[in-house]
């Protein structure tokens, strides 16, 4: 049933990707600079969760490495890596540069030093989820180094620029915005249907059975593809050669699910601390959600990053917000 099982994992990179042709020449035209070694324009990829904006930046990437002989790339996902320190560091592994370097006591700054040593080839950073830094000014420190050109990847920009003073503001403006649209479900089915055909074997599905999973997806590539690697993984270990509709059925709770517990096993200590009450409390409004945050954890956050926090939450469909103002609620999905 299963022939490859790398192209039903969400972080698998297609050789071509399918109804994303005009943000890839977007990113594409961005980037275009660096093939004459310039640095590329900053670029922001702004969009809901599932709709390939971290697929398209490593597949556009990877197409620019096969045209420019010296190039060095790094992929920062923010939410794993959300402090000033972290990204540094992940940003220096790119060109190797983090060998002698101790988690614990080597200062920022020196890390920040070698960075703007960097006097190699062109550099290309991913920065993901970029809302999600603890400190951006970190953004700022990559704007103005020569040889490095960033891909930004965020949810909303409001929410993005919400959070950056004014000197970030004003550099970040100029940025190229590519927006991302959720698919449609005939879209989700092609790409289903392509995912299947390289890693199933042949007739293992139907359009029929990908159209329910592109439905029950609801315009979430990452939700899609997740059901399609569960029910795939229910026919295999059942011995059976097609993938019916009654395992799609069952498969699809667990796509769900597995796509949610990932969110969640990536929330931060404050993000976390926040789901926790909810769980724990059920409903409540803003000002006594807050004040159980802060009897939870050592270092609360201002009401500000919190509304932020719960903003990206609820974003990732974990949790729901109703009403507005002092009538405001919040609870889990």
């Amino acid at each position: 049933m299963i022939h490859d099982a790398r192209v039903l994992q969400p972080q698998f990179i297609p050789d071509e990707v399918e109804h994303r042709n005009p943000e890839v020449n977007a990113l594409s035209n961005t980037l275009k600079p660096i093939m004459d070694g310039q640095t590329g324009e900053t670029s922001l990829l702004l969009g809901p969760s599932g709709v390939g904006k971290t697929c398209i930046a490593n597949y556009t990437v990877e197409r620019l490495r096969e045209n420019v002989l010296d190039i060095n790339t790094q992929y920062v996902n923010c939410w794993q890596d959300h402090t000033r320190f972290q990204v540094l560091y992940r940003i220096l592994e790119g060109i190797s540069k983090t060998v002698d370097i101790h988690r614990r006591s080597t200062p920022k700054d020196e890390l920040l030093d070698r960075l703007q040593g960097y006097d190699g080839p062109q550099f290309v950073v991913i920065l993901d989820e970029v809302d999600q830094l603890e400190d951006k000014s970190v953004l700022y420190d990559l704007y103005r180094m020569r040889n490095i050109s960033m891909i930004l990847i965020a949810n909303r920009e409001k929410e993005l620029f919400s959070q950056l003073d004014g000197r970030l503001t004003s550099r970040l403006q100029t940025c190229v915005r590519i927006p991302f649209e959720k698919y449609h479900l005939d879209e989700l089915v092609a790409i289903l249907h392509t995912r299947a055909r390289w890693g199933l074997s042949e007739n293992a599905i139907g359009n029929e059975k990908l159209a329910l999973i592109a439905d029950a997806a609801a315009g979430d590539a990452r939700v899609a593809i997740g059901i399609l690697r569960n029910a795939a993984r229910r026919a295999d270990q059942a011995s059976t050669d097609q993938i019916t509709t009654d395992i799609v059925r069952e498969a699809v709770p667990d796509g769900r699910h597995e796509v949610r517990q990932k969110t969640i096993d990536q929330l931060n200590t404050h993000q976390r601390a926040l789901y926790e009450i909810l769980d724990e409390k059920g409903e409540l409004n803003p000002g006594e959600l807050y004040e159980l945050y802060q009897e939870r954890v050592d270092d609360p956050k201002t009401n500000r990053t919190v509304r932020n926090h719960l903003q990206k939450m609820e974003h990732y469909r974990l949790v729901i917000a109703e009403g507005k103002n002092r009538a405001r609620t919040y609870r889990l999905r």
